[in-house]
């Protein structure tokens, strides 16, 4: 590599999100800018969110000692980056190789990790399903109709906040709103405890739920094998990246679906390694995002794009920030998101924010 650039960049919410870890109200990250010898420019994003990633702090460190060997000639050992920096390094690399190959970054990792569509052509949109918070009843059906009037036809919901009772009144409402076509996920974020979620499971059954994510928490494994067929698709997230869990080979003991976030696995390629091995042992996976800037959010929507027969996604999260780097690159129509068709990632939407 000739140059490397590193940009901060913060980016406000529109109001705070809980998450399991408690919540934020911005996101700051860094984006890193490759440019190789032969003159190709590759751009990609570190936006660390602690406990999931390494700490914003350290990410800066790291990437500071990237650029810092780079203007010395020397070729940086990534060996020990965090997952967040090496989301962006290797992110830019890869836009720069697609980049220089006139391919559109979805399918330069197709043939790179083996996942390509049997379908002909390319997949033009990638499906994604809307958010809907733990409000009130009339609050949730609210959101949720809106949703559907925005043509989403898959929801997730938000569930573990309240009780079980008031969460059952809140989802049976919006299932009686929106009718059987829609697609209805709940999301606990590891609220549960065992007794608590075997009954959920089962109330949400009954109102035919497609998957709950994280009922229990993270370190409860043995617990999800008791969740399992009873008429709900269990989905793990949370612990994916909890490093105190040590996950089994058998996953599919464990889970039906699992959420890959790519900027807390380490890139696109961990992350579809990851997809190719999940499908294998007939687990289905699911991508979503860390709530991250247009950079990121865009290499999501190609990662998903190269998954074939991907499900509906937790992609559409443009619209929680107040504010971002560009326009963005990859909104939602009609509950789907349009594959940018590049080369790399956008082209070069984004190199002006790092070069002028």
């Amino acid at each position: 590599m000739r140059d490397v650039r590193v940009e901060p960049f913060s980016v406000r919410l529109k109001e705070p999100l809980g998450t399991a870890k408690g919540e934020i109200d911005e996101r700051r990250g860094f984006l890193v800018g490759i440019e190789t010898d032969d003159g190709v420019r590759g751009v990609g994003e570190a936006t660390p969110l602690p406990e999931w990633t390494e700490s914003y702090v350290e990410c800066r460190a790291r990437l500071a000692e990237l650029s810092d060997a780079a203007d010395r000639g020397y070729e940086f050992d990534g060996a020990t980056l965090g997952p967040a920096t090496r989301h962006a390094v290797n992110l830019a690399r890869m836009d720069a190789e697609a980049r220089a190959q006139g391919k559109a970054l979805h399918e330069w990792l197709a043939g790179q990790f083996g996942t390509r569509n049997n379908r002909a052509g390319r997949p033009a949109t990638v499906p994604v399903n809307a958010t809907v918070g733990d409000g009130s009843v009339d609050e949730t059906v609210a959101a949720a109709e809106n949703a559907v009037a925005d043509g989403f036809d898959c929801l997730k919901l938000k569930v573990g906040a309240q009780s079980l009772e008031t969460d059952e009144k809140r989802v049976r409402a919006v299932r009686d709103a929106v009718g059987d076509e829609i697609a209805l996920r709940a999301d606990a974020n590891g609220a549960w405890d065992r007794e608590t979620a075997e009954r959920a499971v089962d109330r949400l059954a009954a109102l035919e739920f497609a998957y709950v994510e994280q009922p229990l928490p993270t370190h409860e494994l043995s617990g999800y094998t008791e969740l399992r067929n009873r008429g709900v698709d269990v989905a793990l997230d949370e612990t994916l990246y909890d490093s105190s869990v040590s996950l089994p080979l058998n996953l599919r003991d464990y889970a039906d679906v699992l959420v890959l976030k790519p900027m807390a696995l380490g890139g696109p390629g961990p992350t579809l390694s990851l997809a190719r091995y999940l499908r294998r042992s007939g687990v289905t996976p699911v991508v979503t995002t860390t709530v991250d800037a247009a950079v990121a959010r865009a290499a999501a929507v190609h990662v998903a794009a190269a998954i074939p027969d991907i499900p509906a996604c937790g992609l559409a999260t443009g619209d929680l920030l107040a504010e971002d780097l560009v326009d963005d690159p990859v909104a939602v129509t009609d509950g789907e998101i349009a594959v940018p068709d590049g080369p790399g990632i956008a082209g070069d939407a984004f190199d002006h924010l790092l070069w002028d």
